[in-house]
């Protein structure tokens, strides 16, 4: 898997996921391998673009879930062919929606796979409906544990804070929760 920052990678053709996949829990897993198959059968590279910190740990301050090594190695095992890690600080969050559009377009991405809730550029102006005006855009509904919970890092990370961290390791969905 190759890295690369915001503005280095062109690509003729791909499959593009984006998210702060912070932990590369569950849900973040089935969005990936959906956008993995969808590559695999498209003969096109799956590319991944994700933050650096997450922006909830940016502006929160919340627990980050994975270091970036430990995300980087996640995404690899899942199969992605390139990474784009976007260095998230006050800078980054105040660019427009459409800088975010025009750094994609570098890639060609013939289909984008993001989460349901997914938010973008400044003020958080650019949305899901925005990436379809531009491009085919897939999303997954939520994705469920067995006791019927949505999967999500806000939810890992109540269960880490409340010594539940069995929990959190299975909704995670690796050996080890490393923190």
């Amino acid at each position: 898997m190759q890295i690369y920052s915001c503005d280095d990678l062109k690509l003729p053709a791909s499959v593009l996921a984006i998210g702060a996949f912070d932990g590369v829990h569950k849900g973040h897993q089935e969005l990936i391998r959906h956008a993995k198959t969808q590559a695999d059968w498209m003969q096109m590279p799956l590319v991944v673009y994700t933050f650096d910190p997450p922006p909830r740990v940016y502006f929160q301050k919340k627990l980050q879930l994975a270091s970036l090594p430990e995300k980087l190695e996640r995404l690899r095992r899942l199969g992605v062919d390139h990474t784009i890690v976007a260095p998230f600080d006050t800078f980054y969050a105040s660019r427009e929606a459409k800088v975010f559009l025009d750094e994609i377009r570098n890639m060609n991405p013939l289909s984008i796979w993001v989460g349901k809730n997914f938010k973008f550029g400044a003020n958080r102006n650019g949305s899901t409906d925005t990436l379809k005006q531009n491009f085919h855009v897939n999303s997954l509904d939520l994705i469920c544990c067995q006791d019927g919970e949505i999967i999500s890092s806000t939810r890992i990370r109540h269960l880490i804070a409340n010594n539940m961290t069995a929990k959190a390791e299975q909704l995670l969905g690796w050996q080890t929760l490393e923190i």
